[in-house]
């Protein structure tokens, strides 16, 4: 069985508190292997990762969402430790102008590393999908956002899957096994007593799950059209009030998350990047409720199966 678990590390916006961390977001991918990512990687993200028992050396790449601070000036401590800790196998980070930032991480200091930082551009202009890593079982896709510098947000899509339906396949006089079961998957038909018995005859198609990550951003038309869908939506909401006059803070409000969630048919929207203003988790939790949607704090984990 397949499964994607999330798991915040870091909830706040800008400023850090006693409860709630920089921006961070650890997701792995449980299949036949097991896949893990960051997307963005704030102050402090490898404590919160070893708080949460997070392995932070089985980190395959990291999708930074815009080059503010609060959302990557936890690599550098990061990339450290994993040179400490013996890691060998280069490390992707996937950003808008990723090659213009990451070497200026890679500059700080008089680091030696003995694994390379490979950074890869993240489109943030128009309004176009990028795929950015593919695999037979999986996709992570970005889309520019609007947040006053380069930003994207991130979509980790799990591709649909075939499973063979053992009723069919007794239905149309196949075994109960056998390597006629492994020709199908691989070639997408067999004969069989004179029969073509193509995959589709004998399988179900299995919707993959689809988890959206914003980053920081103000409403814009490209958030529905990366989150179509979604078995989870997890947007920006750094004010829960009515800020009349939003031109200054280039984030989102409680009802444009929920007008946005609506519009893209999301099954679930966690909000988070919550502003230091609100220390009350009750009037938070009440005012997303109102709207059918979830507020995140850190270590709070989601598993999609």
């Amino acid at each position: 069985m397949t499964a994607i678990e999330i798991t915040f590390l870091g909830t706040t916006a800008g400023v850090p508190t006693k409860y709630r961390n920089h921006a961070a977001l650890h997701l792995t991918y449980r299949s036949q292997e097991e896949a893990s990512v960051l997307f963005d990687c704030g102050e402090g993200t490898q404590r919160q990762m070893l708080l949460a028992g997070l392995n932070f050396m089985a980190i395959e790449g990291i999708f930074i969402s815009h080059w503010h601070a609060d959302h990557f000036a936890g690599i550098l401590g990061l990339v450290e430790t994993m040179n400490l800790e013996g890691r060998k196998k280069p490390l992707k980070i996937y950003g808008p102008e990723a090659e213009k930032f990451v070497p200026m991480l890679e500059e700080l200091g008089y680091s030696t590393k003995d694994f390379g930082l490979v950074p890869v551009n993240a489109e943030f202009e128009g309004r176009e999908a990028q795929v950015l890593l593919e695999n037979a079982e999986l996709r992570v896709i970005s889309m520019p956002m609007k947040h006053g510098i380069p930003a994207v947000a991130y979509a980790f899509v799990e591709n649909d899957r075939i499973n063979i339906d053992k009723a069919k396949a007794a239905a149309l006089g196949l075994p109960a096994k056998g390597p006629i079961f492994g020709e199908i998957k691989e070639k997408g038909f067999a004969a069989h007593k004179g029969k073509r018995i193509g995959i589709e005859d004998i399988s179900v198609r299995i919707a993959g799950k689809k988890v959206v990550y914003t980053g920081d951003t103000m409403p814009n038309r490209n958030i529905a059209a990366l989150s179509a869908d979604a078995d989870l939506l997890i947007h920006d909401c750094t004010f829960f009030e009515d800020v009349t006059d939003m031109s200054g803070y280039k984030h989102a409000r409680i009802d444009e998350v929920a007008a946005a969630a609506k519009e893209a048919r999301a099954k679930k929207t966690i909000l988070t990047h919550i502003s230091r203003r609100y220390q009350s988790p009750k009037e938070l939790e009440a005012a997303a409720k109102k709207y059918g949607m979830e507020v995140a704090h850190d270590f709070m984990k989601v598993v999609l199966k």
